[in-house]
C-alpha cells in the first residue's frame, strides 16, 4: 500500500465518522429547502405541470385556506395517475390526483430521519412544515446529495468510475 492509499484511507475514516456525525446531529434547515409551490386542490393539473416546469420543481404542495398542507403532486403523480390513468391534464383537478395528508418534516428534524423517512416511503420529495402545519419548504432527494457531497468530498466527489468505496471496517483492516 503506498503512501498516498494511506493518507486516502484516514481520510476516508474521518470523513466517515463526520458523515455518521452529521446524520444524527444535523437538522434538514442546513438543506437549504426550496420555498414550495402552493396550489389548491380545485386547480388543474395542468396549472401544476406548468408552475413545476417553469419553476424547475419536481412537486408542488397543496394547501387549504389557512395555507395548510392537505396534499402533495409530484412529476410521479403526472405519470402514474394522470398520464398513465389516461387523464387530461386540463381537465383533472389536483384533489382527484394528489397524494392526501402527505408525511412531512420540520426543521428541526434530524437529517438521519428524514433520509430515513424517504426511504422508507419511497419518496424523492417531502414537505417541510411549520407549527400550524403550513409548508415552509420542501426537501428533495438532490438536497440530501448536495449535502452529502458537501459533507464527504474525498469520497463522493473524486471517486472514480468502478472505484470500490471501502466502509470505515474495511479502511480500519487493510
Amino acid at each position: 500500500m503506498s503512501e498516498f492509499d494511506d493518507e486516502y484511507s484516514e481520510s476516508l475514516e474521518t470523513e466517515f465518522r463526520e458523515l455518521a456525525g452529521s446524520l444524527l446531529e444535523d437538522t434538514v434547515r442546513l438543506l437549504a429547502p426550496s420555498e414550495p409551490l402552493r396550489l389548491k386542490a380545485d386547480q388543474s393539473v395542468a396549472r401544476a405541470i406548468t408552475a413545476m416546469v417553469q419553476n424547475r420543481r419536481a412537486a408542488v404542495v397543496i394547501v387549504d385556506e389557512a395555507d395548510r398542507l392537505i396534499g402533495i403532486f409530484t412529476e410521479r403523480d403526472v405519470l402514474t395517475r394522470v398520464m398513465g390513468a389516461g387523464r387530461v391534464a386540463r381537465d383533472t383537478l389536483l384533489a382527484d390526483v394528489m397524494t392526501p395528508d402527505p408525511e412531512s418534516l420540520r426543521p428541526d428534524d434530524r437529517i438521519g430521519y428524514a433520509i430515513n423517512r424517504m426511504h422508507a416511503g419511497g419518496f424523492r420529495s417531502l414537505p417541510l412544515v411549520d407549527e400550524a402545519h403550513r409548508p415552509i419548504g420542501i426537501i428533495t432527494v438532490n438536497d440530501v446529495v448536495r449535502w452529502l457531497a458537501e459533507i464527504f468530498p474525498e469520497a463522493v466527489l473524486n471517486l472514480r468510475p468502478g472505484d470500490k468505496l471501502k466502509n470505515p471496517e474495511q479502511i480500519d483492516a487493510g
